[in-house]
């Protein structure tokens, strides 16, 4: 973001699926691979950037990033703040217990050397405090998108005689992909149709044998097209096992599109069950057949419009972008 309390910015990125940034000046990639070999090259290489650059302010995203910036500074007396933002915690995530209590000690130290801990959502941090992540040092910041709209041409035609969903996303466990194809094949949904924006670690063709006629495989879809998408939808469903955050619920509210998600991480925050949307329980999906069998087109437009103030009062950038400054003004005041 643009602001006249910031003087430079400088950005450290993986040369592994990075974006590119252009039009910033101070820009550094560094070689990474999800290899052991790999994380000690990187954790050199990105401090010695940091010692060239000498921020005031550190700001740090993901698990490894904060790992490979962290750790050296644990034996490091370096003046800058450094603030931590995982965007989800790891030990949340499915996984073997003793995986998940290894990311939790791991979090533990590296936190001696952060000043500021971003959680993306109130379940974040209500479940890092549970282990005994420093509150002190905790804060909720929610993401936020721009509120702008990229135009397209695509002609979609959905059937206006159904309610139409759209679930954008990875094809992975984490997401539940397969438990909205496999409520398609148990329950009755003649009055539905659902298209499926993404692929991934579960392929299309795990779900290809006896998939009905009314789910549309669209693969992936360019980002300047999806708003078109979501405007189309009735509705954008979300059957997440996990999800630290939400953001396609975020983009489905900007464009006026309500959201049907589960009751799982930090979806039952962002949704307001019947204000701007619908929550189900994924252990019982009675509960989302109810939704789907009873809710009219009417009442999904009504729930859009909600979501659009929701969009606008909470969840827009220049929301986010200036509580993270405010926080970056604390921080440095403190010490």
């Amino acid at each position: 973001t643009h602001s006249y309390e910031i003087e430079s910015v400088g950005l450290i990125l993986s040369e592994y699926n990075s974006e590119s940034f252009s039009e910033y000046n101070n820009i550094f990639y560094y070689k990474y691979k999800r290899h052991p070999l790999y994380f000690f090259k990187a954790a050199y290489r990105i401090n010695k950037y940091i010692e060239k650059f000498k921020p005031d302010v550190i700001h740090i995203h993901s698990t490894f990033a904060g790992l490979f910036v962290r750790f050296p500074l644990l034996f490091n007396k370096k003046k800058c703040k450094v603030v931590y933002c995982s965007h989800g915690w790891s030990f949340l995530m499915e996984g073997s217990k003793l995986r998940n209590k290894v990311f939790v000690f791991v979090e533990k130290i590296l936190s001696k050397r952060t000043d500021l801990i971003i959680n993306i959502s109130n379940n974040e941090l209500d479940q890092s405090l549970k282990r005994n992540l420093p509150k002190d040092k905790s804060v909720v910041i929610y993401n936020g998108i721009k509120d702008s709209f990229n135009e397209s041409d695509i002609e979609l035609e959905m059937d206006n005689n159904k309610i139409n969903l759209l679930y954008v996303g990875r094809f992975d466990y984490a997401k539940g992909i397969d438990i909205i194809i496999d409520y398609f094949e148990k329950y009755d949904t003649e009055n539905l149709n659902l298209y499926v924006i993404g692929e991934g670690v579960l392929s299309k063709t795990q779900f290809e044998t006896n998939v009905k006629t009314n789910i549309h495989f669209l693969g992936w879809v360019d980002n300047k097209e999806l708003d078109s998408y979501y405007k189309s939808a009735d509705a954008v469903i979300m059957p997440s096992r996990w999800e630290g955050f939400g953001l396609v619920a975020i983009e489905a509210m900007k464009n006026s599109t309500p959201v049907i998600a589960s009751n799982r991480g930090a979806l039952s925050e962002i949704i307001d069950d019947g204000y701007n949307g619908k929550i189900f329980n994924i252990e019982n999906l009675n509960t989302l057949e109810q939704i789907l069998k009873t809710t009219s087109k009417m009442e999904y437009q009504r729930m859009g419009r909600n979501g659009r103030i929701n969009y606008k009062d909470n969840f827009t950038s220049e929301i986010m972008n200036q509580d993270i400054i405010s926080n970056y003004k604390k921080i440095i005041k403190k010490y």
